[in-house]
């Protein structure tokens, strides 16, 4: 599987706009800091929707109150909490869905 860094993603928007890498790096970052302020400023859930690329949410779960400690059988109250959750918008589901037609070795 091959692993791809913030700073990867700084090269491409780099490269696609025709600035400097340090300056990609910066439009990049703070992107990201941004996006990550807001999932965690969620009172308790929120939604982020890029248009054509998908949707960020911030959940609330359920507390679970006979969750058991699989190492030593004990009965633990797990509090409700929240979670993070993706969902691919549609021009991304449609590339994906195209079928790989040769296995990487």
């Amino acid at each position: 599987m091959d692993t791809v860094t913030k700073k990867d993603v700084a090269k491409r928007v780099a490269k696609k706009l025709g600035e400097k890498v340090y300056t990609a790096e910066k439009f990049v970052d703070s992107v990201f800091t941004v996006l990550r302020e807001i999932l965690s400023e969620a009172d308790p859930e929120v939604r982020i929707e890029i248009r054509d690329f998908g949707v960020f949410e911030v959940k609330k779960t359920r507390p679970k109150p006979k969750a058991r400690n699989p190492r030593t059988g004990e009965i633990i109250y797990v509090p409700a909490r929240r979670k993070t959750h993706f969902k691919a918008g549609k021009l991304l589901k449609d590339v994906l869905k195209v079928p790989l037609t040769k296995e990487k070795s």
